[in-house]
């Protein structure tokens, strides 16, 4: 029977997200088109923060502020055009990919 080795001390894990963000029922990862988007659809939406809402079918980020919700493009979506908005969830992390493109590389 040996001693256990010193180098286990430093021996590290690999990455999970399932770990870094704690994923569990009310997480979601949605891959985009620059990477990963964490939304947690138990935390309650303030104003300010970026969502993933649900807009004629199609799911989107759009940014609360005030009594509108406004898109990636700038767009504003209020009013009555709110009724037809699901809002799944507040994204709490974006995860960019890195080496997707081989016309910007990465060192």
């Amino acid at each position: 029977m040996g001693f256990p080795s010193p180098a286990q001390d430093y021996v590290q894990r690999p990455l999970c997200l399932n770990q870094l963000f704690n994923v569990n029922g009310n997480t979601l990862l949605i891959e985009t088109s620059s990477g990963w988007a964490v939304i947690d659809k138990s935390k309650r939406p303030d104003p300010g923060i970026v969502l993933l809402v649900n807009v004629d079918g199609y799911n989107q980020f759009a940014r609360w502020m005030g009594d509108a919700l406004i898109t990636e493009e700038g767009e504003a979506i209020e009013g009555e055009s709110l009724d037809g908005v699901t809002v799944i969830g507040p994204v709490i992390a974006l995860i960019s990919a890195v080496g997707r493109d081989d016309d910007c590389p990465v060192m």
